[in-house]
């Protein structure tokens, strides 16, 4: 089909302007564009990216994203109550699947998080209760510019690490944590150019 001036222009002005770091290809874009920055309130979500970035951790999240769907086979849906039961059978089977992050500190990180998830969970009712009330059950909005402006870590990961690591979670440093607060909506580092900024 023919396409007049005008309409070529049209056509351009809508592409839409994202975040620069998910360019590489469609994969980061359909997570940037559908995901990330959205803010999730229901622990089974809160959990499956908790497991994805404790093994994200020392490793590229884009590495993450291309083995999500075999993670997602590998542990039973992301489910914490079957992972939390996981026998060592089980954690020597993970350790012989090629799909997924073959470290055996992450997976028997997993597995301990996923326990001290459901206690979490108790003493609070949800583990959203319990992580969103860092924020005050709001997500906090940054207002940055350029990608080099957002940082790895704040006071407010600091805070999240500290208590989690109190109460037994592992890999959940301040710079993990950060990352799972971004992903989660706890914190929205949208780029003031970039379209989801005005959804």
């Amino acid at each position: 089909m023919h396409l007049s001036k005008s309409n070529s222009k049209k056509i351009k002005m809508t592409t839409k302007v994202r975040c620069g770091w998910c360019e590489k290809d469609d994969l980061y874009r359909e997570y940037h564009d559908q995901e990330w920055g959205n803010p999730v309130y229901d622990d089974a979500t809160l959990f499956e990216f908790l497991v994805l970035e404790t093994f994200q951790a020392g490793l590229s999240w884009h590495t993450i994203l291309k083995k999500r769907e075999h993670f997602k086979v590998a542990f039973d849906n992301f489910d914490y109550q079957k992972i939390a039961a996981y026998s060592e059978e089980k954690i020597q089977a993970l350790l012989d699947d090629a799909g997924i992050i073959r470290n055996q500190l992450k997976i028997r990180a997993t597995v301990n998080n996923a326990q001290n998830f459901i206690r979490v969970q108790k003493e609070f009712g949800s583990f959203s209760s319990y992580i969103w009330q860092f924020t005050e059950g709001k997500p906090v909005i940054n207002y940055w510019k350029t990608l080099a402006e957002i940082p790895a870590s704040t006071p407010l990961s600091d805070a999240v690490s500290k208590d989690l690591k109190k109460r037994g979670f592992k890999f959940v440093g301040t710079t993990v944590v950060y990352a799972h607060l971004q992903a989660t909506g706890m914190v929205n580092d949208h780029l003031l150019s970039c379209w989801k900024r005005n959804v």
